[in-house]
Order: structure tokens, then sequence, then C-alpha cells
């Protein structure tokens, strides 16, 4: 499209940031923010902004925070923005199909995968734990179903040996920003692709309990899942009846005959301990009550060779 449009904006956390920046930077006249309500955060529970509020204030833009879009005020309110267009990255709310009917263009939603894998909650840590060589985002048109609606654009990155979730999620948030400014350029022509929905598959939202780490698995596995679950809610073990979080890790093809979970080596890279299939090399570990810190100073502190991780 050649004129700006009027462009109603719902985000929240900080993956929305850079879309939201990127629609001002086109010349794009963003009539409205929505984002979740401020919540208590932090020592003292003091009311936080979320960082979309926080950068739509920065720009003077009107934000709007309701509790649910389900009742006749918030879409009056809504529809009085008159937009051409709602944005969705991460809002946090189901939007009924009332909302989806009131901008001209519906609303298109900025989703971190190649759809229709990984619809859900999860997308970017899920694509880690399965060991996806691929990721992306996809530019939907919002139906009322779960990440369903018909396609308009992709974008695609590799999943680096070295990513973890927060890696992917900065370059993900990116790559949407450049795909939802592309899509409006382009919207006129766009021609939406259906999803198949035999290929779907659903990334479920994490759960702090999924982080517990099994030694008997392959190294390979386990690095997958430490990486994914980095920064949250991390992968964990103990030591001595500690716990110990797992940051960063890589997968050793080398079998150790000791029991899995033993640290077998000890190194300026790092700690080697003993999986169910190879060795998996510790880099960065966060003991509890402690800072995260490289694996080779915690081990200079610590006698770790031959103490076995996850033992009561």
């Amino acid at each position: 499209m050649s004129k700006p449009l009027r462009i109603v904006f719902a985000g929240t956390p900080d993956f929305s940031v850079p879309p939201l920046q990127a629609l001002l930077k086109a010349g794009h006249e963003i009539v409205g923010v929505y984002t979740q309500p401020d919540r208590p955060a932090g020592r003292g529970m003091k009311l936080r902004p979320s960082p979309v509020k926080a950068k739509a204030l920065e720009h003077n833009l009107p934000v709007f925070q309701p509790q649910t879009l389900r009742n006749a005020d918030a879409l009056a309110q809504l529809a009085a923005l008159r937009p051409d267009v709602m944005v969705v990255v991460a809002y946090g709310l189901i939007l009924p199909q009332a909302v989806l009917d009131i901008p001209t263009h519906g609303c298109l939603n900025i989703h971190a995968s190649l759809l229709p894998r990984w619809r859900g909650a999860a997308p970017i840590q899920r694509a880690i734990e399965a060991g996806d060589a691929e990721t992306g985002v996809t530019i939907m048109q919002m139906d009322a179903g779960l990440d369903t609606g018909p396609m308009l654009l992709k974008k695609r990155t590799p999943i680096l040996e070295e990513d973890t979730a927060q890696t992917l999620h900065d370059r993900l948030s990116q790559l949407g920003a450049e795909a939802i400014v592309e899509t409006l350029d382009q919207l006129d022509s766009l021609v939406p692709e259906p999803q198949n929905d035999s290929e779907a598959t659903y990334a479920a939202k994490l759960r702090k309990e999924e982080g517990a780490i099994d030694w008997q698995q392959p190294a390979a596995v386990i690095k997958r899942k430490i990486h994914a679950f980095n920064p949250w809610p991390t992968a964990y073990t103990s030591w001595q009846g500690k716990p110990l979080k797992l940051l960063t890790a890589t997968a050793l093809p080398e079998q150790s005959a000791a029991a899995p979970g033993t640290v077998t080596a000890v190194h300026r890279d790092g700690i080697d301990i003993a999986t169910g299939e190879g060795t998996l090399r510790v880099h960065g570990l966060q003991p509890a009550g402690k800072r995260p810190m490289a694996a080779a100073d915690f081990a200079n502190g610590h006698a770790l060779l031959g103490t076995r991780l996850g033992e009561a």
C-alpha cells in the first residue's frame, strides 16, 4: 500500500517492541496501542507498565489496557479508532470474532514460528527443544482459532548451535518487525495461503518442572533443553543436594563409562558430564543464590570431579 495505514497495535512483552518501532518508522499512523494492564513486579511489587506501554508513552501514543475485549464498551472503544488494520504481537488476550471484524483489513498476527508448525504459546522454545534446523516468523490473518488463520508472509532463520531461547527471541523479534512492514506494503497484492492442519504441531506453555534434567537421556537432548529453557524457566539439576541451574552447553559424542550425571572432566571450557548417550559439556551455570557464571569458575571453587549431579 502506498499510503500510511491507521493501525491499532496490540502487544505486551519485549518481543512486541521492535514491530511497534518499525511501524512508526515506516510512517504508519498508530491510532491506539492495546497492552496488558500494569502488573506488580520487583521486590516492592509496584505496578510496572509493559514494555509496549513504556514505548508507546515515549511516542505519545494513546494506550488502552482493558481486562477483556468481550464487552460492548471495549468493542465500541476499538471501533471508534476506525483502524484500517490491527497488528497483534504477543498481546496476551484472545480476540473474539467481534474484534477481528472491526478493522477494514482485519487483524494480522506476527507469530514466532513457520506455521503451521508450533502453534501455541511457546514456539521459540519448542523449536529449539525439538532440534528444528530452522524457524522464523509468519504473518497470519487472524481467525477465531488458535494460530489457525491463513498465512500472508514468512521469513526464515536457521537455529544456530549456540542459540538459546533468548538469542532466538531477539532475532525473531527483529525479523517480525521487518515482516510486518513488508506485509503492509504489499497488503493489496498478497494472497492468503491456508494452513495445512495435518502438518500442525502444538507449542505447549512451558512448565517449571519440565526443566528437571534426566541424565539418562542423550547429551544432545539435554543440551537442547538447556538452551530452550534459557532464560526461563531454566533447566536444572542438583549438586550435593543444592539446586544448580544449567544455562549453556555443548553435546559431545564421546561416551563415558561413568554413571550418567557424573562429572568426568573439569577444564577451562567448562565441565564434562556423563549422560545416557555421549557427554555434555556445560559452559554456563547458576548455583543457588548466586549470579550466572562460567562453569569453569564454579569448578575452581568446588571439588566437582567424580561427583554425580542430580543425586539427592
